[in-house]
């Protein structure tokens, strides 16, 4: 398995960092248009082999935007993932960085394409269902090989905040005790907590917790990436980064495994033409099933908001 991950920045070179330690990855490549910057930091998690116990070898290559030649380390990429592009600044909507991002996604995704024609290309960059979008039909790649991460981190982000409410209502619940998933689009105001089918230890979080409890959860879950924006003053990068580094090594090792990811819509949950959250199953050819789940009222209502707001987002975009 060989990965390269586009974007040397907080996030990139935390999959990087996780991928190594993972250790299922024969080699990783780092790559970023600053000089050096990818080398440094591929250098800097190489020197932890040792100290963590891991034989994946991570190189960090330079390439400028159209520097096709640059881009000839990563040859024969099994999975590409894209971090570059502009990161959010406090007060900045994912929306808000769409006519930037673009620019440099299809950039790379060819760049990348030219040297791995069957790679599975996982997307990150903002706003991530559009980019995903983009990437699809700029690409004419099949729709199992492009995958935008969000809800797999919307739903990490899901649980931590149930686990604290229930902390708060007397359970000793931690992330790891929750189940919850986060579907729809990969913004403050459209993404979805489905509340209907998360639990703690088995249990139902509804009848743990009360409306008002939920409801925050919910809120919070939305707003959680903005939360940190404001504290850090920049976008998140561990939980993105291990979730993207998740999703990568459910694809390596075929694991068939249920993740919330942004994918194309061809008639499942009753849309077409789109990308946006929903659950899937990752293996080796990417995305290999798209599971629909039954909603309740709420949920198909706010999803069908979803969608409606990512056809809006798409329309902003100079699509082939």
């Amino acid at each position: 398995m060989k990965v390269t991950v586009v974007g040397a920045g907080n996030v990139g070179a935390t999959v990087a960092n996780v991928l190594a330690q993972k250790n299922f990855a024969s080699e990783v490549v780092l790559v970023d248009i600053k000089e050096s910057v990818a080398e440094g930091k591929a250098m800097d998690i190489m020197q932890t082999a040792h100290l963590l116990n891991f034989d994946t070898t991570v190189t960090g290559v330079t390439a400028k935007i159209g520097d096709e030649e640059g881009y000839a380390p990563t040859a024969g990429s099994d999975v590409v993932v894209v971090t570059s592009g502009m990161p959010r600044k406090p007060g900045m909507s994912r929306e808000d960085l769409i006519g930037v991002n673009q620019k440099i996604v299809k950039s790379v995704v060819d760049q990348a394409l030219k040297y791995s024609p069957d790679a599975i290309f996982i997307i990150i960059s903002n706003p991530m269902d559009a980019m995903t979008f983009l990437t699809l039909k700029d690409s004419k790649l099949p729709r199992n090989r492009v995958i935008g991460q969000g809800g797999m981190l919307d739903s990490s982000r899901f649980r931590y905040f149930l686990s604290k409410a229930l902390q708060k209502a007397g359970y000793p619940a931690t992330p790891t005790d929750i189940d919850g998933m986060v579907i729809g689009g990969h913004s403050d105001k459209t993404m979805v907590p489905l509340t209907s089918v998360a639990t703690y230890r088995g249990i139902p979080v509804k009848q743990l917790l009360t409306d008002e409890q939920l409801t925050e959860a919910v809120e919070s879950t939305k707003v959680g990436g903005a939360t940190l924006t404001k504290l850090l003053g920049t976008s998140a990068w561990y939980a993105p980064g291990a979730a993207a580094a998740a999703m990568v090594e459910a694809i390596a090792l075929d694991a068939k495994k249920l993740i919330p990811c942004c994918v194309y819509l061809d008639g499942e949950y009753g849309e077409k033409d789109l990308c946006i959250g929903v659950p899937v199953l990752l293996g080796k050819d990417g995305v290999e099933k798209i599971v629909e789940y039954k909603l309740d009222g709420d949920e198909k209502a706010k999803f069908d908001e979803s969608v409606q707001a990512a056809r809006n987002t798409n329309a902003k975009l100079n699509v082939l």
